[in-house]
């Protein structure tokens, strides 16, 4: 095998594989190359994975040690992904009654949901997490997105109880737009006890539901690592609850009346 052929093989795996440690001598045997030959190509995708902004190839030595990619995302290439969807979101035709705005068909948009979930997991990429927890609904491809890179389950928690998953842990939450007394719900078996988790949800206002997330990993002996939103959007009315969180988007305001929207950059690009 060529060189040039062994490389985009080798990413492709890498790329397939996040933070997963892999033997030297897996390349070896997969592509009957020398392990000096193996060496020199991962330099070359380590070069090329850091010139692109998309993170690094941790080696270890040792020999139970190999090789893992580390995925992450310039700031700069995230930067400028989030002023392009601020554009699209900034249409006036997106506002909905309430002071509300529609996003649902962004997060349906895989390459938007991808790129998403890649900014989000480097923002979280030195923490050690075993799952990427949110709530149904809009939340889950983003859940997802970030979990492909992260390379860890997903777990979804409900607001009402399916037989299908079998006994449930449910606590009550007052939500902090609606300020309604609510209901989650998780498997028992959909945790284990004493993992770290990382929460996730599409937006946040003043933090009601993400605070009912917490509590609700409390009783799983989970230790929530982090916090991330797509949008968060300031409430006049209600001090926000959470502190601690990471942002891609901030609804600054709006106007139903003059059909204007003005979002700016979250708290992750300041």
């Amino acid at each position: 095998m060529k060189r040039s052929e062994r490389i985009v093989a080798m990413t492709h795996h890498f790329k397939e594989n996040p933070n997963q440690m892999i033997s030297l001598p897996y390349f070896v045997e997969t592509f009957q190359s020398a392990k000096s030959s193996i060496s020199e190509d991962i330099d070359i995708i380590d070069h090329m994975f850091h010139t692109l902004g998309i993170g690094r190839l941790q080696t270890t030595a040792g020999a139970s040690g190999g090789v893992r990619y580390l995925p992450d995302y310039s700031k700069d290439n995230g930067s400028e992904f989030i002023s392009e969807l601020i554009e699209l979101l900034e249409d006036p035709k997106r506002i909905l009654p309430g002071g509300y705005i529609y996003m649902s068909d962004l997060l349906g948009d895989l390459n938007k949901v991808r790129t998403m979930g890649k900014i989000f997991s480097a923002a979280f990429k030195e923490l050690e997490v075993d799952y990427v927890v949110t709530v149904a609904t809009k939340g889950i491809p983003l859940a997802y997105a970030i979990a492909e890179v992260l390379n860890v389950p997903v777990v979804i928690i409900r607001r009402d109880p399916k037989v299908t998953e079998g006994s449930t842990v449910s606590i009550n939450y007052v939500s902090g737009s609606s300020r309604k007394i609510q209901t989650m719900v998780l498997a028992k078996r959909s945790i284990k006890e004493g993992a770290n988790v990382l929460l996730v949800d599409d937006f946040m206002k003043a933090g009601g539901t993400i605070e009912g997330m917490i509590s609700l990993m409390k009783e799983f002996d989970a230790t929530v690592k982090g916090i991330g939103v797509l949008a968060e959007a300031e409430d006049e009315e209600e001090d926000l609850r959470i502190d601690d969180y990471v942002s891609l988007v901030k609804i600054q305001e709006v106007d139903e009346r003059a059909g204007t929207i003005n979002i700016s950059k979250g708290n992750y690009f300041y």
